[in-house]
């Protein structure tokens, strides 16, 4: 299961940008969704997942309060609103299928896809 995230872009510190993460040839509604992100000569790490009725969601403390994750079954998409951008948040974005527990946190199921680069630069 293989999922390719979009919407990455160029963004000045305290603005926006929404990702969408797609899937082709299989539904969402039945996964966990999760957004992780790798930044340079960082590990990777899980921001932001959702149960697949979405009405469970999971937030790193870094993005609490900033980032927004939501779905819509029926377009088979999951979304990731990131307001109040920092330098920090600058990194490779990826979605994910996760074990259906997110209370602690995003724990990848399915495989890596491509990933949206998120850079947040002056």
């Amino acid at each position: 299961v293989q999922l390719q995230a979009s919407g990455g872009g160029l963004v000045q510190p305290g603005g926006s940008l929404r990702l969408s993460c797609a899937a082709s040839g299989f539904l969402l509604d039945y996964y966990a969704i999760g957004w992780f992100r790798q930044a340079p000569g960082k590990e990777r790490e899980g921001v932001s997942c959702i149960s697949s009725s979405g009405g469970s969601t999971y937030y790193a403390d870094s993005v609490k309060g900033r980032f927004t994750i939501s779905r819509d079954n029926p377009k088979n998409a999951v979304y990731l609103q990131m307001n109040s951008l920092k330098p920090e948040d600058t990194a490779v974005y990826y979605c994910a299928t996760t074990l259906a527990d997110i209370v602690a946190g995003c724990v990848k199921l399915g495989s890596w896809g491509q990933g949206t680069l998120v850079t947040v630069s002056s």
